[in-house]
């Protein structure tokens, strides 16, 4: 029996001076993002729109809160999977949006790419459209005192 690849829920984000590179990454990988949903803060979005013709969900400009939706969707289970070429040389205005983003993808153990070289190995995985693999989220729930859940 065959089974239908699993739908991811990517999303896509970069800086400025990350822009060319990530749309220069989308396109080789254009066959396999589209089989995806995608996410992607405002301005990173309507470029892959615009020039790949991919199916983009934008939420706002990185700097204006994009990178806090981006990071309250990772936290709702709504994202499963995150390229973000950010650019660690050039100071950011929203440097504390950025670092929340990578924490909240971190603390959700969402699979992330901070670069060409790892996004290309989680694109190219048979994880990425196995549709049994599940990254496990961790249990966050409220503990009691004693460290157990309560009832």
């Amino acid at each position: 029996m065959v089974t239908a690849p699993a739908v991811r829920h990517i999303a896509l984000v970069a800086h400025d001076n990350k822009k060319v590179e990530l749309l220069r990454w989308a396109e080789f990988n254009r066959g396999t993002l589209s089989r995806h949903a995608l996410f992607s803060t405002g301005t990173t979005g309507t470029m892959l729109e615009f020039e790949l013709g991919l199916k983009v969900h934008r939420f706002l400009s990185g700097p204006v809160g994009g990178d806090q939706q981006i990071g309250a969707k990772i936290a709702e289970g709504g994202i499963d999977t995150l390229i973000f070429f950010w650019d660690p040389l050039e100071p950011q205005p929203h440097d504390p949006d950025v670092k929340a983003l990578l924490r909240i993808a971190t603390v959700w153990n969402v699979p992330m790419a901070c670069n060409v070289a790892t996004a290309d190995l989680i694109i190219s995985s048979p994880l990425l459209e196995d549709p049994e693999y599940a990254n496990e989220r961790p249990d966050l729930s409220p503990r009691s005192w004693d460290g157990t859940r309560p009832v």
